[in-house]
């Protein structure tokens, strides 16, 4: 190979071409640049059959000559080469991608022969992501059968090797299970009919193997997605299928009514509910597996809707229960004295917040650490959210008339030294609660309060007389969870004003940070800048002035007052921290303590 010579633009780029690029870019040694291709044409020659120059390149493994000596990785080298071939580069995001058009476009043999994807249709153009810009003998032919203008992107090679298996199969399974399960209806001006559809199992196989792959694709694509619900949705037209990811909902897909009829009676039918019954709101689970052999457990609910039958399923991560306090984004400080509560033999601790706060998993992560040989764990919930060995569960059934407090009742007599009860709803379980723990036993619960202080307030609302809440409450913890910025590509930047940080501190003196990390957007986040969720935490132990201040007619702002005293730190405070320390945003912050205004 003679690198230093420049060549006329190849046919389709190869081992040498790069090597010239990376040569004179200094981005390897010159002196080295001999032994690095002929090892790299090694790896090509005994490569599978198709394999990619650029794959063939990152398995070499080399480091950029120029600090911070970056490794040379197959996503690394794709957005490097966009740049030398002057055309834009993307990361291809699945979620964004209608793969039926796309296998409308051409054949998955056709898209694998080539190593393009198509991944944007509109009506004039057609955008079509390559790892090799100079094999462009497909253009002219796409572009006559499509009547479309063909614009080409670079994307990662080995990204568009596993999309195109998946979204053509996937395709292929819709489309089958539409012809299996019946044609088009014309439902748009008929809303009984529609309605009717829902509630019917004509023409549907739940066994129907096309049916199969398509659940099994949704359960590991949302695996891989690190979604925490999956929503299917029937609709007028068509059905919608959206994922919960770190607490922001999006569109997945969209299928055929018939389709979705046949996924929902598929994942019911795994969920060991009744198939035929769609009238009424029903209830299951189901325990599967991710692509790694990881344990996950999915809850299943239906709802009966005006265009069919709603399913949605929230998935629990057995990992999640491992973790410890700090990990869930507790402050040291806040853990010490959480665990100091929890450790106590006998008393209340409640847990508040709103639908989706993380309280459960608090409260599971905190049992998990206190079960040991030497103590019971029981619980009462609604649902049983995940099934945990070391725990002794027990689910309430409305139909059996057996309660929270029916269920605290009976836990009771079965020698119990920890009992958490899933959520107090009412007087008589509160009450339930309260005799627990005045007889020995530490008790754990939710509710559904603002902030800390306010659960007092709630259960003197609930009829709860204010010297068994003096006796037996000793800690209330709000919280909240807040997208986190992503490790990966957060930058500095952000910007902060003066009135801002004020009502993030609300009156404590911290200083503004000089610096202050904005999102940016990378292949990790799925270019929205956050990856994954963090706790805000706003612990209250109760102390002997603030116990002598619960009253009948007791002043939540004093209540408030003497809980700072005693320690605790307000959210929106717990949110200016993590600010500071370039976790989340005063914009994440401030949306989810909205409601403490």
């Amino acid at each position: 190979m003679s690198p230093t010579v420049a060549r006329t633009r190849p046919k389709s780029l190869d081992l040498q071409q790069l090597f010239t690029w990376l040569m004179n870019d200094g981005i390897l040694d010159r002196s080295e640049i001999k032994t690095h291709y002929n090892r790299a044409l090694g790896i090509q020659k005994h490569a599978r059959p198709g394999t990619q120059p650029l794959v063939s390149l990152a398995q070499c493994k080399l480091q950029a000559l120029e600090p911070p000596h970056r490794p040379l990785t197959v996503e690394w080298l794709s957005e490097w080469m966009a740049t030398k071939t002057e055309l834009p580069f993307i990361r291809i995001d699945p979620l964004k991608i209608d793969f039926t058009r796309v296998a409308d476009i051409m054949s998955s043999t056709y898209a694998a022969r080539f190593h393009i994807l198509p991944i944007e249709i509109t009506p004039t153009e057609l955008v079509i992501a390559t790892a090799d810009p100079y094999a462009t003998e497909w253009e002219a032919e796409i572009a006559k059968i499509s009547r479309r203008t063909i614009r080409l992107v670079i994307a990662n090679p080995l990204d568009i090797a596993q999309y195109t298996v998946q979204f053509f199969a996937l395709a292929k399974s819709i489309k089958g299970a539409h012809r299996s399960n019946g044609q088009d209806v014309n439902l748009r001006n008929n809303f009984e009919q529609l309605v009717e559809l829902g509630k019917i199992n004509k023409q549907v196989d739940a066994n129907d193997q096309h049916i199969v792959n398509i659940v099994d694709w949704l359960w590991q694509y949302a695996f891989e997605q690190r979604a925490s619900d999956i929503h299917l949705e029937p609709k007028r037209d068509f059905s919608a299928i959206r994922f919960r990811i770190d607490g922001i909902l999006h569109q997945v897909y969209q299928v055929p009514a018939v389709v979705m009829i046949a996924m929902t009676a598929r994942i019911k039918l795994l969920g060991r509910m009744d198939v035929i019954e769609k009238r009424r709101p029903l209830d299951g689970r189901i325990k599967t597996r991710t692509a790694a052999g990881q344990e996950i457990e999915l809850r299943l609910s239906t709802l009966p809707t005006a265009f069919g039958e709603k399913l949605v399923m929230r998935i629990f991560d057995p990992e999640v229960v491992v973790k410890t306090l700090p990990e869930l984004g507790f402050p040291p400080l806040d853990a010490l004295r959480w665990d100091g509560l929890t450790n106590r033999p006998y008393g209340i601790v409640l847990v508040t917040g709103p639908t989706g706060s993380g309280k459960t998993t608090t409260l599971y992560t905190t049992l998990k650490a206190l079960a040991t040989s030497e103590v019971n764990v029981c619980t009462v919930e609604d649902p049983i959210e995940m099934v945990e060995a070391s725990f002794n569960q027990m689910q309430i059934t409305h139909g059996i008339d057996l309660s929270f407090a029916d269920g605290v009742r009976a836990l009771m007599r079965q020698d119990p030294d920890i009992i958490m009860i899933g959520e107090i709803r009412d007087l008589e379980t509160a009450e339930m609660a309260i005799q627990a723990a005045l007889t020995g036993h530490l008790v754990l619960s939710t509710l559904h309060t603002n902030d800390a202080p306010s659960a007092v307030m709630r259960l003197l609302e609930l009829g709860v007389p204010y010297y068994l809440l003096e006796t037996t409450l000793i800690g209330i913890m709000a919280q909240r969870l807040v997208r986190t910025l992503c490790a990966h590509c957060k930058a500095p930047g952000g910007e902060l004003s003066d009135d801002v940080w004020t009502s993030l501190t609300d009156g404590w003196e911290i200083v503004k940070p000089d610096v202050v990390y904005r999102p940016v957007g990378c292949s990790e986040c799925r270019q929205t800048g956050f990856r994954g969720r963090t706790g805000l935490y706003e612990l209250l132990t109760v102390s002997q002035p603030f116990s002598k201040m619960i009253r009948n007619d007791c002043d939540i702002h004093a209540l408030r007052r003497q809980s700072i005293t005693d320690g605790m730190k307000p959210l929106r405070v717990a949110g200016a921290l993590k600010i500071i320390e370039g976790i989340s945003t005063a914009e994440e912050v401030l949306k989810v303590t909205a409601s403490l205004t």
